[in-house]
């Protein structure tokens, strides 16, 4: 029984030490890639390129909601002279037409969400493909991004490689 209790400290006692050396030789970085993609020359464009297709969507949303008030003010304006029949069909009309605009709307928001990744998809890969080439030219085993907000701490010997990634960008 003795020597099982030696053995097994001996075991415990070698993996402890060896889970030591292996830790201390793991390098671990961190990167901010939301401030490398912030100063970005491209992102200037993509920020306009963006804003360009908000405000295309924004006047087509604008263009039907004008001529829904105008329909509206027309309904209220002939109303009392109009028939029951022409009175229903153009209820149903303003009815129909506030909901193609709520529908549009519904939509514009998805196709607006969708242009932003189309657009920002190539500034991230690159931005990536910096870091794993940076991670692999230092040796890095692992490297955080500050950005993801998943960081729940970074030590005091925690190697910071955001220059050499904006270095690598040439930024």
């Amino acid at each position: 029984m003795k020597k099982l209790v030696k053995l097994l400290f001996a075991v415990v006692l070698t993996m402890s030490v060896s889970f030591g050396v292996n830790a201390q030789s793991l390098k671990i970085g961190h990167v901010d890639s939301a401030a490398i993609m912030e100063i970005m020359p491209e992102r200037a464009k993509l920020e306009q390129d963006l804003q360009a297709y908000a405000a295309e969507l924004q006047t087509e949303i604008q263009a039907m909601y004008a001529e829904y008030q105008n329909k509206v003010q027309d309904y209220q304006a002939n109303q009392a002279s109009m028939s029951n029949l022409i009175r229903q069909s153009k209820e149903k009309e303003i009815v129909d037409l506030e909901a193609r605009i709520q529908e549009f709307q519904g939509s514009a928001d998805l196709a607006l969400q969708n242009k932003q990744m189309e657009l920002i998809t190539p500034l991230i890969e690159k931005v990536q493909n910096a870091v794993n080439a940076v991670g692999q030219e230092k040796g890095f085993a692992y490297i955080l991004d500050k950005a993801s907000g998943t960081v729940v701490f970074i030590g005091d010997n925690a190697i910071d490689i955001t220059a050499d990634v904006k270095k690598k960008l040439g930024l």
